[in-house]
């Protein structure tokens, strides 16, 4: 996912106003049904991978549309692709 911001977040705000979103929208029981896990960070690319559940990626989708602040500085995020694998994640990125 790109992360659109004249700002730069370390990669524990990032997960952390992600894990935010999804306990609001769904609670910590369905936050917890996503088993979500940030896998690759780049600060400076403005790029993150997340790993979730195939079950729960419309809940983590939407859960990072609701996104408009991180740290109090305006954001945006957005999805460039989804896999079953991590490899197959970083060949469509790279094309």
């Amino acid at each position: 996912m790109r992360i659109d911001s004249d700002n730069t977040f370390s990669s524990g705000e990032f997960i952390g106003a992600v894990w935010i979103a999804v306990s609001k929208l769904y609670g910590e029981y369905g936050a917890s049904r996503t088993s979500l896990a940030l896998i690759g960070y780049d600060a400076e690319k403005k790029l993150a991978v997340l790993r979730t559940l195939h079950t729960a990626i419309d809940m983590v989708r939407a859960a990072l549309a609701s996104i408009t602040e991180i740290s109090k500085k305006s954001v945006a995020i957005h999805v460039l692709a989804v896999s079953g694998t991590i490899k197959a994640l970083y060949k469509k990125i790279k094309e």
